[in-house]
């Protein structure tokens, strides 16, 4: 990923260059999106540990638990979407 280059912007930019700059933008979105839900629902900003060892044994349990919860919302729609078909709001789970 690249970031925006240090000091003075250049005053003629290339397509590619912006190009490059917006698809690392959107995938910088993403990952401060995960960043911004694991603060607001799972008590990231909350962290009270004072050790540095400690601190990331934390942080990286929380993301254990997100992606834990992620892949259980996963197999909960696919579950109610192959045994209540027509239910199924989800284009994307639709069997048959």
């Amino acid at each position: 990923m690249s970031g925006p280059p240090l000091g003075r912007p250049p005053t003629n930019v290339s397509k590619e260059t912006k190009k490059q700059a917006q698809l690392d933008e959107r995938e910088r979105n993403c990952i401060e999106g995960k960043f911004g839900e694991g603060k607001r629902r799972y008590s990231l900003d909350r962290m009270m540990t004072k050790l540095s060892n400690t601190s990331e044994t934390a942080i990286a349990i929380t993301f254990l638990v997100m992606n834990l919860s992620a892949l259980l919302r996963r197999i909960i729609m696919t579950f109610f979407c192959v045994y209540f078909r027509k239910y199924c709001v989800f284009p994307i789970f639709r069997f048959g």
